[in-house]
């Protein structure tokens, strides 16, 4: 078992941080929220609101002296979350110089490449909705600089942005947006890997009929098409395999076995549960 000693006092006021804008109430539950949206975080995090939150609701003088010159002396993001962190003591070494890597790799991203890389984070997070938003957001952006002549990163960055908002689509289930959006990617950046999710997304819009019409088309990437088959049927019998089709199997028999009322409560449960995954992604 591992005991946790907190520090400091738990605040009568939350302090949002910036980036995920979460309220936390204490050291701890800032800590935690420093590292499970590290990709989320950037410069506007080390300000005198926090060492004033700290000092004042926390009671934490002593980390805020350390903070200090960090803040006023232009320190690095790393280098601050690490001093917060190590303070704590919440997480190991480790974890701490786990967080530390990323936020500097952080640091030497341009301001697109910087945002599409929080904006993915989403997508690990099955944010889709939100994720969507900001890859719309940063298209326009992009847009905007390239009409003004502003300098961009390469070309591979607009078609990987491209791509994970197909991603963000798929995750919606709105298949002809992600086939269009892979396709998009597929035209800036002729990787195969955009055009087998090309690929997977019409397969997952299209009626069997019209997909094996589409795919015939495809003769130059037949060979993805076959990956991509492939793959499917070994899919379709690890889901065979998976508890959740086991469960879905035992619903099926209540229903043929005319027990309604354990049908509905069932149903109610397997509702109840889809509804709060649909939530956690928009």
């Amino acid at each position: 078992m591992r005991i946790s000693i907190c520090l400091g006092e738990y605040a009568k006021n939350p302090y949002c941080v910036p980036g995920p804008n979460t309220y936390v109430y204490c050291l701890e539950e800032l800590c935690f929220c420093l590292k499970e949206n590290v990709y989320l975080l950037d410069t506007a995090l080390p300000c005198d609101g926090l060492l004033y939150w700290l000092e004042e609701e926390c009671h934490l003088s002593e980390l805020v002296r350390q903070l200090h010159p960090l803040l006023h002396r232009k320190g690095s993001l790393s280098a601050f979350v690490g001093c917060l962190q190590e303070y704590a003591g919440f997480y190991d070494k480790k974890a701490i110089s786990q967080m530390e890597q990323i936020l500097k790799r952080g640091a030497g991203l341009g301001i697109i490449e910087k945002k599409k890389s929080q904006i993915d984070y989403l997508v690990t997070k099955k944010k889709w909705k939100e994720a969507l938003r900001q890859y719309d957001h940063l298209i326009g952006t992009w847009q905007q600089q390239e009409r003004a002549g502003g300098e961009l990163p390469g070309i591979g960055i607009l078609a990987a942005i491209w791509h994970n908002r197909g991603v963000a689509l798929g995750g919606l289930m709105l298949y002809d947006q992600a086939a269009r959006s892979f396709e998009k990617a597929y035209q800036l950046e002729e990787k195969d890997q955009y055009f087998r999710d090309f690929l997977a997304a019409k397969r997952l819009e299209l009626s069997e009929k019209e997909y094996v019409s589409f795919a015939a088309q495809c003769q130059k990437k037949y060979e993805l098409v076959l990956s991509l088959e492939r793959d499917l049927e070994t899919l379709r019998e690890q889901w065979e395999t998976h508890p959740d089709y086991l469960r879905l199997c035992q619903h099926e028999q209540l229903r043929q076995s005319g027990d309604m009322e354990k049908y509905q409560q069932e149903n109610a449960k397997m509702i109840q549960t889809l509804k709060e995954c649909y939530r956690d992604g928009v």
